[in-house]
């Protein structure tokens, strides 16, 4: 009976060593079907996958506590639009906008708000479905998170000519469409991703059917800078960006124009009851659209440019 239950137990252990191979694979490919989207963030990914999704979106050098640092967007507890208040008044260099009248006319209206907003982890978690774990699919469904199916067929062909379809399960950011049927209220919605159009057509189809977003910007819309790749120029998009704001889990993709950007921390699908869109994002940004010029109010609360200098990365403003 020993030699048995030996037997048996040196069975098992090929099992196991497969099955632990078999999960890494799987967890590889994961890792390389984000970067294929566009994901800037590989770390960031592994980060979320591991469940260390209340980490800061990005991993904070130290400093001393005199210098500005980034912060997570925390919950809204300033009135942005009180013109006593310090962020009204606030004390930043930034260009003049084009066209602004100093004088005092009455009739004198600002430029619709312009928000622009990243996709994965910002608005959505988009995972390939035979990589996402059955346990974090069941909570997640539990929990009441919005999700989708979808098919992403490839322009580009196999070895023999097919096309590639890729099978995805998409879970929404809690709040996602009452967060853009607000903001599509006050505001000109523009989607900037750093995704492939065949994988992020599709997906933006799936969650805006309404057609909210004016303008839709993939990959080849991003730039290539001597520090990053997929960097999101949004003097693509005016030359006067007084009233222009980006929302990105990825502080990197607003280099270029730091002084108009809001991180927000990224979302996956093991964070069912998160609250950034509604209660954190929504109320900045109604604030943001009674001011003149955004930048002043969006310095005064990140300090991106000094952000940014700490990580060895000159920045404009």
């Amino acid at each position: 009976m020993a030699e048995m239950g030996q037997a048996e137990v040196e069975v098992r252990r090929p099992l196991q060593v497969w099955r632990a191979l078999m999960d890494w694979v799987a967890f590889l490919l994961h890792i390389i079907l984000q970067i294929v989207r566009g994901t800037p963030s590989v770390a960031q990914f592994v980060l979320s996958y591991m469940g260390l999704n209340r980490l800061p979106p990005l991993l904070a050098t130290s400093s001393s506590s005199s210098s500005p640092s980034f912060k997570p967007l925390p919950l809204i507890e300033l009135s942005l639009h009180d013109s006593s208040s310090p962020l009204a008044k606030a004390r930043v260099s930034v260009d003049s906008c084009v066209g602004e009248d100093n004088g005092a006319d009455d009739d004198h209206r600002i430029a619709k708000l312009t928000v622009v907003l990243d996709l994965d982890e910002t608005l959505v978690c988009a995972c390939e479905t035979s990589c996402l774990p059955a346990i974090v699919r069941d909570q997640a469904i539990d929990a009441g998170l919005q999700w989708f199916e979808m098919q992403c067929v490839s322009s580009a062909k196999d070895l023999e000519g097919k096309e590639k379809v890729n099978y995805v399960t998409v879970f929404e950011r809690p709040g996602l469409q009452e967060f853009l049927e607000q903001i599509s209220e006050f505001a000109d919605l523009v989607l900037f991703t750093a995704g492939l159009e065949d994988y992020a057509r599709p997906l933006v189809d799936r969650i805006d059917a309404g057609n909210r977003f004016s303008l839709r910007l993939y990959r080849p819309s991003t730039s290539r800078t001597e520090y990053r790749e997929h960097v999101k120029d949004l003097s693509c998009l005016s030359k006067d960006l007084c009233r222009v704001v980006i929302v990105d889990n990825n502080p990197f993709s607003f280099l270029l124009q730091p002084l108009n950007g809001i991180p927000c921390l990224p979302f996956s699908a093991g964070q069912p009851y998160d609250d950034q869109l509604l209660d954190v994002l929504l109320p900045l940004l109604k604030d943001l659209s009674l001011q003149e010029d955004v930048r002043p109010v969006l310095y005064e609360r990140f300090h991106m440019p000094e952000w940014f200098r700490m990580q060895g990365l000159p920045v404009s403003g």
